[in-house]
């Protein structure tokens, strides 16, 4: 898949998704569903069950149980997943579009830049993509450099030495 499926294929989705929104369909939305699934593994892996439980994907906060929903209930439901599944594709879409992070139909692995701090440079298909640091707002590198000197003061203690009293019934 290229990139420019990708975005495309994603923008689609989010459409559908918003269109469930206004007009919601639990056929449609199962269908939605399983399509966004597919794109979404394709462009990034599979995921477990812990990052959906974690994305909260499919997981309405009134679940009914023990008897068939309403129609108003099932139109909350499908706007509810139909919502948090739209959301997840426009990480994805801004990932790939805006941060131009590579993704697995591109490069057959996780690729450069991807982490804590690090985006890839925006560059053309052919270039090699180098990693650069996110640089800090000036407040920020100030809060930071003093937070580190005062780290640095604190770090001769020794390792013996008791920084606040003990009750006597824990010193045994």
């Amino acid at each position: 898949m290229t990139r420019d499926e990708l975005i495309l294929r994603t923008r689609q989705l989010i459409a559908e998704g918003e269109r469930l929104d206004a007009a919601p369909s639990l056929g449609a939305l199962q269908t939605w569903l399983q399509l966004s699934d597919d794109l979404l593994a394709t462009a990034w892996g599979t995921m477990d069950r812990y990052h959906l439980a974690w994305l909260m994907v499919g997981k309405p906060k009134e679940t009914v149980r023990g008897r068939l929903m309403t129609a108003a209930e099932t139109d909350a439901y499908v706007r509810e997943v139909a919502s948090a599944k739209t959301a997840a594709l426009r990480m994805s879409l801004n990932a790939v579009d805006r941060q131009a992070m590579p993704f697995l139909g591109e490069t057959g692995g996780v690729g450069a830049g991807q982490g804590m701090g690090e985006v890839p440079d925006v560059v053309t298909p052919d270039a090699v993509r180098a990693p650069r640091i996110i640089p800090l707002d000036p407040e920020t590198q100030r809060r930071l450099e003093e937070v580190r000197r005062a780290a640095a003061d604190h770090a001769g203690h020794a390792a013996g030495e008791r920084r606040a009293p003990r009750p006597e019934r824990l010193q045994r």
